[in-house]
């Protein structure tokens, strides 16, 4: 038995993995007859991980002629639109429209059946009222393929339940051309993030992670986040670790007050700004609700050692796209008094996220899997790129070893790897869709 597809957006590969795995589980030959993918080192992953005979970029630039006939059409088409990590513009960006290719493809070449997947965001995303239970731009897509005579089926699924130690949702939707996919029943593995670490790793040893394992054991770091600008019992502070330098315990009290004050509304109406979670407050608004012979010289100190921040309070202002789009924007109005202000945001630090072994991840995207740390013996590293793989559920002998050289190339890897499937979710929905296939062809 033999089946031919073809892989779209293909990125790393992860959709073409799991759909082959599950194939030859059932005893096909895979035929890959045209893989598309523009993101050079993507292409590259791509090469050197998989034999390729018909590698192309841009899909928009290929004739449907030059398609060789195929039965199954896999494509991530890209997501960044639809994500709450994008600007959420949908269809009015032209990355959106790549759905429509897609589409194209499904009318001129009309193969057997299709596995699309994308972002969470996709399911509400450019929704007309709250009451709705999925978007215009969902709903755009699904009547464009049912208009193609395709039975098709979406779900969001939790890829956590099928043996990755990730919170991570993803809709997938599949169609073929006499057979409703059962997207309900699938069994489910769980595993944690302990079961798929390495260890006796390198560890890291910097000041940032020398100031870590000087406040806390090691054991009392799992499931730890970095973030100034958020609370919790599970949240360290630079001031909690000195990371910035020594200060005084009254410092640290300030710190503290300002960093909840900052987030009540009453001061954006004294202030004459629109609420936003987390404002500057000036001088005398801090002498409210705490009192000090030498606050200015303690919280300019602060600012000095870059604890804190001076800057003017930011309101809501309306800039117009290019694409003639209007969207509101925080822009500092330099009319309003200079306060103080935490200062590091979410990446600001070496990492910002410390795994808990025993536990699952945070969903990982690309812009912050490199921040991402575990702990391994007495002491702290970062995620390793094999780790990384696994959280995907990419099997051993994936290789992504071109990558792995603690620079510019791993960053490349950690984007690949952020962006990618959970390989075991893609063959989870790829079996039902093998089952109707087989009675197809009988």
């Amino acid at each position: 038995m033999n089946v031919k597809f073809i892989d779209l957006f293909a990125g790393m590969g992860g959709i073409r993995l799991g759909f082959e795995q599950a194939f030859k589980e059932r005893g096909f030959e895979t035929e890959c007859v045209l893989t598309s993918e523009i993101k050079p080192y993507a292409v590259q992953a791509l090469k050197d991980n998989f034999k390729q005979h018909n590698l192309v970029g841009d899909i928009c630039k290929i004739s449907t002629n030059d398609i060789p006939d195929f039965d199954i059409l896999l494509a991530g088409f890209p997501c960044q639109t639809f994500s709450t990590a994008g600007k959420r513009l949908g269809f009015l960006d032209t990355r959106g429209t790549l759905f429509f290719e897609v589409e194209r493809i499904l009318r001129e070449k009309k193969p057997y059946g299709f596995i699309l997947e994308n972002v969470e965001g996709l399911v509400l995303h450019d929704r007309q009222s709250n009451k709705d239970k999925i978007g215009r731009t969902l709903k755009i897509i699904l009547e464009s393929l049912n208009n193609l005579n395709y039975k098709v089926e979406w779900r969001l699924l939790e890829c956590q339940k099928f043996g990755v130690p990730q919170l991570r949702k993803r809709i997938f939707i599949v169609g073929t051309k006499d057979k409703h996919i059962d997207m309900d029943h699938f069994n489910e593995k769980r595993v944690v993030v302990g079961d798929i670490l390495e260890h006796g790793m390198p560890l890291e040893n910097t000041h940032f992670t020398k100031c870590l394992l000087k406040y806390y054991k090691p054991e009392q770091l799992h499931g730890k986040a970095i973030k100034d600008k958020r609370g919790g019992i599970n949240n360290i502070h630079s001031w909690d670790i000195e990371l910035k330098g020594e200060i005084t315990q009254e410092q640290k009290i300030i710190i503290e007050k300002l960093f909840k004050e900052r987030r009540k509304k009453h001061w954006a109406k004294e202030i004459g700004i629109k609420w936003m979670d987390g404002m500057p407050l000036t001088l005398h608004q801090i002498a409210t609700f705490h009192q000090s012979e030498n606050l200015k010289e303690t919280l300019d100190d602060l600012v000095e050692k870059g604890y804190l921040v001076k800057e003017h309070p930011k309101d809501i202002i309306q800039v117009e796209m290019e694409n003639g789009s209007k969207r509101n924007i925080r822009k500092q109005d330099k009319t309003k008094p200079l306060g103080y202000n935490i200062v590091a945001g979410k990446l600001s630090f070496e990492f910002t996220k410390i795994l808990d072994s025993n536990d699952i991840a945070p969903t990982l995207v690309a812009a912050d899997i490199s921040h991402i740390a575990v702990i391994d013996g007495n002491g702290i590293r970062k995620l390793t790129l094999r780790e990384g793989l696994r959280m995907f559920g990419y099997p051993e002998n994936y290789n992504l070893s071109m990558f792995d050289d603690n620079g510019t190339g791993l960053t490349k890897a950690f984007d690949l790897l952020g962006n990618t499937v959970v390989v075991p979710t893609v063959k989870a929905v790829s079996d039902k869709l093998c089952d109707a296939y087989i009675k197809h062809i009988k």
